[in-house]
C-alpha cells in the first residue's frame, strides 16, 4: 500500500484509540465484521432519547479500521440514527466518487482521501460506521446484530 493512504494523521487518529474499551451497561451494542480480512468492530451505546449520549468501541482492525473507529469515538455523541445513516452516506461518496469529506465533527475523515483511490479498502472505513447502525438496529429490536460483508 501507498505511503500516500497511510498517512501521519491517519496513524494519530488509530493511536488514539478515542472511545477504545467497553461501557458497563449500554443500551445496545452492535458489531460489524468483515471475514475476508477478519475485521471486526464492536461499538457500545447509551441512548438518551435516541441520541448518543455514551459511546465506545472495541476494534480488532487493520489500521483504516481503527482509524475510522477513533473518529467515531470522539465524535458520535449528540448523534441520532438518521445523523450516523448521513455520516455512512457522505464518507461512501466521498471514497466512491471523490465528494467533499464531511463536515465538522467529522471532518477528520478527510485523513481518508487517499483509500479513495483503494476500493478494497473502502470497507475498512465504512465498517466502524455499519456496526454503529447495527448498535441502533439492536436497540429497536433488543436483538444483537452482526453485520457481515455486503454483497
Amino acid at each position: 500500500m501507498s505511503d500516500l493512504l497511510y498517512r501521519k494523521e491517519l496513524l494519530r487518529l488509530a493511536a488514539d484509540a478515542h472511545g477504545a474499551g467497553r461501557l458497563a451497561h449500554p443500551d445496545a451494542t452492535g458489531t460489524a465484521h468483515n471475514p475476508i480480512c477478519g475485521d471486526r468492530v464492536s461499538f457500545d451505546l447509551v441512548l438518551d432519547d435516541g441520541r448518543i449520549a455514551e459511546v465506545s468501541q472495541e476494534t480488532k482492525a487493520c489500521v483504516l479500521v481503527q482509524a475510522s473507529a477513533s473518529i467515531l469515538g470522539q465524535s458520535l455523541k449528540g448523534e441520532t440514527r438518521a445523523g450516523v445513516e448521513a455520516l455512512r452516506r457522505r464518507v461512501g461518496a466521498m471514497l466512491e466518487s471523490g465528494g467533499p469529506v464531511p463536515e465538522r465533527p467529522f471532518g477528520a475523515y478527510g485523513a481518508f482521501e487517499a483509500a479513495a483511490a483503494y476500493s478494497s479498502r473502502h470497507r475498512c472505513v465504512l465498517l466502524p460506521i455499519e456496526a454503529v447502525l447495527a448498535a441502533f438496529d439492536n436497540s429497536e429490536t433488543g436483538q444483537p446484530k452482526t453485520v457481515g460483508p455486503q454483497r
